[in-house]
């Protein structure tokens, strides 16, 4: 069990905000992607470690299903609040406070951990101050491929001598 009270219900004005407490409680939970996805199954629910990844690296309020899926798999028995709040917000108003508190599900291997939630969301791949490497790389690449596009097109070799491509075309 972890040492913290599982982040409340949230109170935010808006997608974004309603998504960084869901990263929170995800951090909360200390569970990987797959972790969350086998708790789930072992709930009766549906939640793909790939859909949950993408749900969290956007600012959108996912379907209700998928929050309640997920609320679940994270440790938190009554999900109410929090598809409360949910439907709060996709109907364009500010989420209210939600009385009542949560307790984290006892399910047996799926105990929350120890891991500091605000970490967690500074550290996710999916936030705006933190871009995932893989596409730094693509953009290197792209980069890489693009100046070599532009080399080539302005000259190339012919019969081991370099010409330039407009004499060689206006030559014909």
């Amino acid at each position: 069990m972890p040492e913290t009270a599982p982040p409340p219900p949230p109170t935010p004005v808006d997608a974004a905000a309603f998504m960084t407490e869901l990263r929170r409680l995800k951090a909360w939970s200390g569970r990987s992607y797959r972790q969350l996805e086998r708790c789930a199954r072992a709930a009766g629910d549906t939640l793909p470690y790939s859909t949950t990844a993408s749900m969290l690296g956007r600012d959108r309020l996912p379907r209700e299903e998928l929050l309640v899926a997920f609320v679940r798999a994270c440790g938190i028995d009554d999900a109410r609040p929090w598809a409360a709040a949910r439907a709060t917000l996709a109907q364009g108003a500010p989420a209210v406070p939600h009385p009542t508190g949560q307790q984290p599900a006892p399910a047996g291997g799926c105990q929350p951990s120890t891991v500091s939630a605000d970490s967690a969301v500074r550290d996710h791949p999916g936030s705006r101050w933190a871009r995932p490497p893989r596409q730094l790389v693509a953009a290197a690449v792209l980069l890489v491929a693009v100046a070599v596009a532009l080399t080539v097109g302005v000259t190339y070799t012919l019969g081991g001598h370099t010409a330039n491509v407009s004499h060689t075309v206006l030559d014909r």
